[in-house]
């Protein structure tokens, strides 16, 4: 399939879904048909319209009032998937190389881990106040277990023969490191950061949701005390492209960092 073709289907998705809410939520279906009264499928005090969405959406960006919402979920959601994909590495990687290490704190892990995350926001609002650390904090709990597992499994997956070529033709620890493991390692850790980049961001809005005076979860939370369905789509919406734009800048490091990786045979051109 090729990529145009490919990315065509994709849009054609969008167009269809797009449509099937803008008649569900501007054409009334009249009475008699269904019920005793007309109605909207899609009843536009719930659902808005896509028309004012867009129209929402480009007057925040024209006006310049979402920018600064904008840029300070865009500062935590950084932060925090930085702090937390480079501890993941990092602790992964001990770990990994570590048994004894591994299996001392093995039951710790896996009690953080299962922490539901939601529950720590208030304990991170309390220590670190209202401003963005509370935020980057959550969004590194998120975003640290995934890189790890991934990490230490792709450590741990690597090949015992190659492992023992490597050593007979007189490699050192740091050369393995390099040479043997990083590689190994490299494949799984790129598949975990692009899950890791929507954790971070949700880490973030949940923080500003739950308690900020600026971002994007601010703005929803702020649109849904009023009953503005718009404005939460709208919020939605802008949260939506800015994952898709950092998505595409992680595979784009991806593909850059892994030149050696064979091509998947996916049939695209």
């Amino acid at each position: 399939m090729r990529r145009v073709r490919l990315l065509f289907l994709q849009v054609l998705v969008a167009v269809v879904l797009m449509a099937i809410w803008h008649v569900g939520s501007t054409y009334r279906i009249p009475a008699g048909v269904f019920g005793a009264k007309a109605f909207y499928p899609l009843d536009p005090f719930f659902f808005s319209t896509p028309i004012d969405v867009f129209q929402r959406t480009w007057r925040d960006f024209y006006t310049g009032v979402i920018w600064y919402h904008l840029g300070i979920t865009l500062l935590e959601t950084l932060l925090a998937f930085a702090i937390g994909a480079l501890g993941g590495v990092l602790v992964g990687f001990w770990f990994a190389r570590k048994q004894l290490v591994a299996a001392v704190f093995d039951p710790y892990v896996k009690m953080a881990n299962a922490l539901p995350r939601v529950v720590l926001a208030p304990i991170f609002a309390l220590w670190l106040g209202l401003g963005i650390w509370s935020k980057v904090a959550l969004g590194v709990t998120l975003v640290f277990f995934i890189v790890f597992f991934n990490v230490y499994q792709g450590v741990r997956e690597v090949s015992p023969t190659v492992l023992a070529n490597a050593r007979m033709l007189g490699m050192n620890e740091r050369q393995l490191m390099r040479n043997v493991y990083w590689p190994s390692a490299l494949t799984w850790m790129f598949s975990s950061l692009h899950t890791a980049v929507g954790f971070a961001l949700v880490g973030a809005v949940v923080g500003e949701y739950l308690g900020s005076a600026a971002g994007l979860g601010y703005r929803i939370h702020q649109a849904e005390g009023v009953f503005d369905v718009t404005g939460v789509f709208s919020g939605m919406l802008v949260l939506a492209i800015f994952v898709i734009i950092i998505d595409t800048l992680v595979s784009a490091i991806e593909n850059r960092l892994l030149v050696w990786r064979p091509t998947a045979a996916t049939g695209l051109k």
